[in-house]
């Protein structure tokens, strides 16, 4: 109830018994002296008397109330104002929208949760069942064929490999986020990881008719510090991101500029397939795909990009994302340069 509200309410009873008061007088004494005099000081007596007592009322109910329902989990913003009704208004609508943020925040986790649990188990499931398959042929009657032995060998490796890759990713993720896993700085030419990393991949961007640039001739070395291991996996990461999602004839360049003076930011720019806006939020979660057709020929574990926001997390530094749909992708991220 706000102070205004009290005010009138106060003042409308005190009317009623100021009222009822003197008319009681007046029927036992019929002869009232000063009798607007008389009516002036009662109704001024009940109207402070009333007023006061309201509110003195309502804010030790409301506080009470609020100590009992919000006890320790809630802490009131301004302690000193609790006799003000207008603040304690302010304070519960304050808790009433934090109630909601946190609501909306367990709802966003558990779709997290549930979204996580299904990616995983599809993650796993098609290597397993391909080793399954394979096993089951084998003991069925194809070891006795060398070529078919050797084969579905081949292929069993292969699928036990991506198991491997995929526990590995999922561990180095694990150990960031738990603080176990900690980056080693060191100085080093931001270029010759770059042209590493180019050379790796090389083979992949050629058999996805994908052209590996830089956006210009750089004359002299960049040196950085950062873990150089580490830095090697994001661009790796990226590069291989945009040659998988690219386009034929399609092109990959990395840039490196000058952000400040203490600060490079090293970018990552294609011409692909581009990402839409609503999923570029949720991009860097561990097994989310923008396909949600369950489609996996692309390949990878999915942990790409968790890795390298992690990473980059790590370094006390920043990523940024710009995608277009059918237009293109760019990555960036930042680092410390050294002189």
């Amino acid at each position: 109830m706000k102070k205004n509200n009290i005010l009138v309410l106060s003042f409308l009873i005190s009317f009623f018994f100021s009222t009822a008061t003197l008319l009681i007088i007046f029927i036992i004494e019929e002869n009232i002296k000063n009798f607007f005099t008389l009516f002036f000081l009662t109704f001024t007596t009940y109207h402070i008397t009333l007023y006061f007592s309201f509110k003195l009322f309502l804010s030790k109910t409301i506080k009470k109330l609020i100590d009992e329902f919000y006890s320790s989990e809630y802490n009131l913003s301004d302690q000193s104002n609790l006799d003000n009704l207008d603040s304690l208004s302010k304070s519960l609508k304050e808790y009433a929208k934090n109630k909601n943020l946190q609501i909306e925040l367990l709802k966003d986790q558990d779709n997290y949760r549930k979204d996580f649990i299904g990616n995983i188990s599809h993650e796993l499931k098609t290597p397993l069942f391909t080793i399954q398959s394979y096993i089951l042929t084998l003991i069925d009657g194809g070891m006795d064929d060398p070529d078919i032995l050797k084969k579905y060998l081949k292929r069993s490796s292969k699928a036990i490999d991506r198991l491997t890759y995929l526990v590995k990713d999922l561990d180095l993720i694990s150990q960031f986020e738990s603080g176990v896993k900690n980056i080693e700085k060191e100085k080093f030419d931001i270029l010759i990881i770059i042209n590493n990393v180019y050379e790796l991949l090389e083979i992949e961007s050629k058999k996805n008719k994908i052209s590996l640039e830089l956006d210009r001739n750089y004359l002299k070395p960049i040196f950085v510090m950062a873990d150089k291991e580490r830095i090697q996996q994001v661009i790796t990461n990226l590069v291989t991101n945009s040659i998988k999602y690219g386009v034929e004839n399609g092109t990959t360049e990395i840039s490196v500029q000058n952000l400040n003076e203490e600060k490079l930011i090293i970018s990552v720019t294609d011409n692909g397939l581009g990402i839409s806006k609503e999923h570029l939020p949720r991009l860097f979660e561990r097994f989310y795909r923008v396909d949600k057709s369950g489609n996996r020929k692309k390949g990878g574990s999915g942990l790409g990009l968790s890795i390298v926001k992690h990473v980059i997390e790590a370094h006390n530094e920043k990523i940024f994302v710009e995608s277009n749909k059918n237009v293109g992708s760019e990555f960036s991220f930042t680092l410390d340069k050294v002189n």
